[in-house]
């Protein structure tokens, strides 16, 4: 069995967006609303620490930290979800960007739901690990 953790401890993520809820997200009979989820898998022996810095376009960036990855486990984080001070850090429909920072190695991969049409769309790709020094 593999001990060793898998990934690297800085992931960047420049593309996100959480579309509007419409009329398609109240009638939709399956349950799904449109979001976006950061999926983090820890594959180490620890804990990993996470720090979260969103970026805007219009206004500075928010840090979200305190939040932990037990050893051996995944996380799907719904970016909609994301709150300070009772507030959604994350409005829908204002681009934003993501850096992800953890204190051991993890993989980051992002994924949204679009439910803005009848036809949903679902699209995944993996976040950009950053090399360190």
């Amino acid at each position: 069995m593999n001990t060793k953790a898998i990934g690297k401890k800085c992931w960047i993520v420049p593309d996100g967006y959480i579309p509007q809820l419409t009329e398609n997200d109240s009638n939709n009979q399956n349950g799904y609303v449109s979001h976006e989820c950061a999926c983090i898998l820890n594959t180490g022996p620890r804990d990993a620490r996470i720090e979260l810095t969103i970026y805007f376009e219009n206004t500075d960036p928010v840090t979200v930290e305190g939040l932990i990855i037990v050893a051996k486990r995944c996380w799907h984080l719904r970016m909609d979800e994301l709150k300070q001070d009772d507030k959604h850090i994350i409005e829908r429909g204002i681009p934003y960007g993501l850096v992800i920072n953890s204190s051991e190695p993890v993989v980051v991969q992002m994924s949204r739901l679009d439910t803005t049409q009848n036809n949903m769309a679902f699209l995944s790709t993996m976040a950009h690990a950053i090399e360190e020094e």
